[in-house]
């Protein structure tokens, strides 16, 4: 681009005058604000009228800092082109220490934000094709992902909330794209694609907009529509036969009045263990198709709009099934022997197995292969729509979002073999939510800057998860006596084949949420150095779970169902379990049931007539069919929620001098608490609360060739909303013996803690190079935990169902956790520049475990992304050779006593990239 065309076009006498226009030309600071950000819990709206490229590179990340953390640059602050034009090297040299924090009324400085904080930018993601939110978590000191698929995988903050995710409650972490909150985790585990930057906002959120989160918020800003045309594409082919091809376009429609943009990313690729059963079939191969569409209106000078559509079309990722097994440990942590009655090497042994000599436990179901018959895709897709309006009325804004998103998720699952066991198991999600935000931001002369306005949101998912079976489930999952009574003969082996073969039962759940919430926020400058910043937020959740267990498909031995089950009648008829009829509790039609039994499998005329052996087997049979059955519940209604929970902040900062700002924090936060049915009965989850104090310290030396942002924290959790072992009522009750049951559910763990300290620094010790360094150490851990499950080690202990692990580190929480990224950009002949880019993420051990098994210790691990190539100076053309997992770190993220997920090993391809 020529120098002319770096220089800020000025309207016309004729030309409509939008409000990035006036701020170039000497408006009013509101003005200028306008101009630049438009806010809504915590997005940013880049208002880039009449074509002004210099509004963009004012507001949007640097194109070059992947965590930015110091003051807005000259680039920024004059509102020039010169970013959008530079070299790679001059916009590391030139913005790499611009800032845009879009949490607060006005841009401001990240020294000058009283919150511990990193952002990513959107650019250095494209670089290293770094697409997923666990890409992004890599990118960010102390904020981890939960690996799984994509309705189990969650997110963390200093260690809180990875093992703490089901369907019914709020995460931990919040999420937001663009201003719209993504209440729920799987709306976050498709690919981001055109990113401007990421945040990442440690400590409970909500007193400025959006959805309140206890834990800390991740905001994600797209690059907005603007009326300069641009288009840049990519294409990057790899191993695996993958093929990412990624393009963003757009530009004015109506001059100074309509501008568009378009993001579309398609991805495929094979995964790098293949299914031995079908080799068309591999793990964990891709499969995404992501698009967006963006229109900017402007029809006032102080009024301007942004209509936003997303899609993801429905694809299928083989990720369910992705386990490796290991042999199952002979004894349990105590020494005492473990039997293996139901390890697959024992089932695996048993004739009805084993006579297929093709398959063996030690041969097939060992080691680094996968062979599974019934496995299918998870098949997943969401779609959304915006719209967001913004009227400038003085020194104020008044901000509208209206919001709407969906998310489907299907999945089929195998048991790890490829025998006919499990098949048409799984879960389905149907999720809808709709919300809307109405904020006013603005100032009151330089004293106070302010935050107000009301936040609503509806979601509604219907869920189900269940348990389908093929011919050779009842073999595989009947105990010992009941195999070796079954098999026999050939009637036991018939009652045995038909005692699950395609019987699916399913419970399901209606989950029904309503938030609505009044906020405020307001940064008051007491003095030129001081300011004070408070906030609240009033929270009036409502939450309600309509549930039940049923029967779906009967399969081929409705005859062999009890008669019922926790009063539901199933249509079978009563016996004990040596299959003698009940006396005196069966009706004539389940006398005539029991009589057709005998015919059918035995070809006797009356179940009378039947020998003590052969009634010993339909009984054997029945209570294979009645374990897989289990509970079964008509709808039965969770407890009802519904409670005002205050948020609320309160944090004074000092600027000592234009090198040192200092602050401390506290904020407050509460979760709603979780309705649901556990087996068969109500139990609320109660509301969580969150406690977090922060003492920060922001620098700017060397020259402000140094940026160091330190931040000691300290947070406390009361009432943490996780996995626990719950008293179960129904089994208690229903079991006759003198003993109390416990079972898993989502409830609460008395008290947690989490503290430590955390350092962002941002080096720039030469024009075209920079180092970026996030490190923490993190002590997160149950003050008082008395009612975590036992572990898999002990599960011999059935009479101590309940453990105690108060001062236990939390499941997933490593202490240590550290990233560094480089940037060198380097002229190498006229109109050409070579450069690098690497980033490193290191994790310390952690256990990766809801129950903290010794067999679940994930040993420290690193991975490293490098990139390198060579491009135009001005940026039209760029070739790059990609190397993820450079290092090649084989460290298993997910691991039990006798399984784990593989970690992705080297990958690397070659990307072309271009930009007109």
């Amino acid at each position: 681009m020529s120098a002319s065309k770096r220089v800020k076009r000025q309207p016309s006498s004729g030309q409509r005058n939008s409000p990035s226009s006036k701020s170039a030309t000497g408006s009013s600071a509101s003005k200028v604000e306008f101009g630049s950000t438009m806010l809504l819990g915590g997005s940013l709206l880049i208002a880039a009228f009449n074509g002004h490229a210099a509004e963009a590179a004012a507001t949007a990340a640097p194109a070059s800092a992947e965590v930015e953390l110091a003051q807005a640059s000259p680039a920024a602050e004059t509102g020039t082109a010169e970013a959008d034009a530079a070299a790679p090297a001059e916009a590391d040299g030139a913005q790499l220490d611009t800032v845009v924090i879009r949490s607060r009324p006005r841009i401001a400085a990240l020294k000058d934000k009283p919150q511990s904080i990193s952002v990513v930018s959107g650019e250095s993601l494209s670089r290293l094709n770094a697409l997923t939110i666990g890409d992004i978590t890599q990118r960010a000191g102390n904020v981890s992902w939960n690996q799984g698929n994509a309705r189990t995988s969650s997110i963390s903050i200093r260690g809180i909330g990875r093992q703490a995710q089901t369907d019914a409650m709020d995460p931990s972490v919040g999420f937001s794209v663009d201003g719209v909150p993504y209440p729920y985790n799987p709306l976050a585990s498709f690919d981001f694609i055109d990113l401007a930057n990421v945040e990442v906002l440690r400590g409970p959120q909500g007193t400025q907009g959006g959805k309140n989160a206890n834990v800390g918020l991740i905001n994600v800003t797209t690059n907005q529509p603007r009326f300069e045309r641009d288009f840049n594409a990519s294409v990057f082919l790899g191993q695996q036969n993958t093929v990412i091809a990624r393009a963003a376009l757009g530009g004015g429609i109506i001059k100074d009045l309509l501008a568009w943009r378009g993001a579309f990313s398609v991805q495929k690729g094979d995964g790098f263990i293949k299914n031995t059963y079908n080799r068309d079939i591999s793990y964990p191969n891709r499969d995404a198709v992501v698009g967006r569409v963006q229109f900017l209106l402007t029809p006032l000078d102080n009024l301007n709009a942004t209509l936003r559509a997303d899609f993801q079309p429905r694809v299928g990722q083989y990720y369910n099934g992705f386990v490796l097994y290991t042999p199952t440990p002979t004894t349990f942590a105590n020494g005492a022997p473990n039997g293996l009655a139901s390890d697959a090497k024992t089932r695996l042994g048993r004739r009805w197995f084993t006579q297929d000599g093709n398959y063996s436990y030690d041969g097939n179901y060992l080691g680094d292969a996968i062979s599974t018959d019934s496995q299918f895709p998870l098949v997943t897709s969401s779609r959304g729509a915006s719209a967001e309006v913004n009227w400038l009325l003085g020194d104020h804004t008044l901000t509208s979002i209206t919001a709407w998103k969906n998310f489907s998720f299907q999945a089929k699952n195998d048991e790890g073999t490829p025998f006919d066991i499990n098949k048409n198991g799984g879960g389905n999600v149907f999720y809808n939510q709709a919300s809307e935000e109405l904020k006013l931001t603005g100032h009151f002369g330089s004293a106070v800057d302010y935050t107000t306005g009301i936040y609503l949101l509806r979601t509604m998912n219907n869920y189900d998860t269940g348990s389908g079976f093929g011919a050779d489930a009842g073999a595989w999952y009947a105990g010992a006596g009941q195999y070796s009574t079954l098999d026999a003969d050939a009637a036991g082996r018939y009652l045995l084949t038909n005692s699950l073969n395609r019987l699916i039962q399913k419970p399901a759940q209606e989950i029904r949420n309503k938030s609505a919430a009044l906020f405020s926020q307001a940064d008051w400058h007491i003095t030129e150095p001081l300011t004070l910043t408070a906030g609240f937020r009033f929270s009036r959740e409502d939450r309600r779970n309509t549930t039940y267990k049923q029967i779906f498909e009967q399969g081929f031995a409705p005859e062999l169902n009890p008669a019922t089950v926790n009063g539901v009648a199933l249509g079978g008829f009563a016996s004990n379990p040596a299959g003698v009829l009940t006396p005196g509790a069966n009706s004539p039609e389940q006398l005539a049931l029991a009589d057709s039994v005998a015919k059918k499998y035995f070809n006797v005329a009356s179940y009378n007539a039947l020998t003590d052996a052969q009634r010993a087997q339909v009984g054997a049979a029945k209570a294979i069919r009645l374990t897989q059955i289990g509970t079964i519940w008509n709808d039965t209604d969770g407890p009802h929620f519904q409670e005002v929970q205050p948020s609320f902040v309160l944090s004074p900062s000092y600027r000592f001098n234009e090198i040192y700002t200092g602050y401390v924090s506290f904020r407050y936060g509460e979760k709603a608490g979780i309705s649901q049915v556990v087996n068969s009965v109500p139990f609320l989850a109660v509301p969580e609360e969150a406690r977090a104090y922060e003492l920060g310290l922001k620098t700017s030396l060397l020259g402000s060739k140094l940026t160091l942002n330190t931040a000691l924290f300290w947070n406390d959790i009361k009432n943490y909303q996780q996995q626990v072992q719950v008293y179960d009522e129904y089994t208690t009750i229903n079991t006759p013996d003198d003993l109390t049951y416990y079972t898993a559910a989502t409830g609460n763990a008395a008290k947690v803690r989490a503290r430590g300290v955390e350092v962002d620094a941002l080096y720039r010790p030469i024009e075209r190079a920079s180092l970026r360094l996030s490190v923490a150490y993190n002590d997160a851990y149950y003050r008082d935990f008395k009612n975590s499950a036992q572990p898999v080690e002990n599960g011999n202990l059935g009479s101590q169902p309940l453990r105690d692990i108060s001062g236990s580190r939390l499941p997933g929480a490593a202490k240590f956790t550290g990233n560094l990224g480089a940037d060198y950009n380097q002229p190498i002949f006229t109109g050409y520049v070579a450069h690098t880019n690497f980033n490193l993420a290191y994790t310390s051990n952690y256990n990766s475990d809801v129950r903290l098994s010794s067999y679940a210790t994930v040993p420290a691990y690193v991975i490293g992304d490098l990139a390198f190539g060579v491009g135009t100076a001005d940026q039209k053309f760029d070739v790059s050779v990609l190397i993820k997992n450079v290092f090649n770190d084989d460290t298993s993220q997910v691991v039990t006593w006798n399984s784990y997920v593989p970690a992705t090993p080297r990958f690397y391809g070659v990307q072309f990239s271009a930009k007109l």
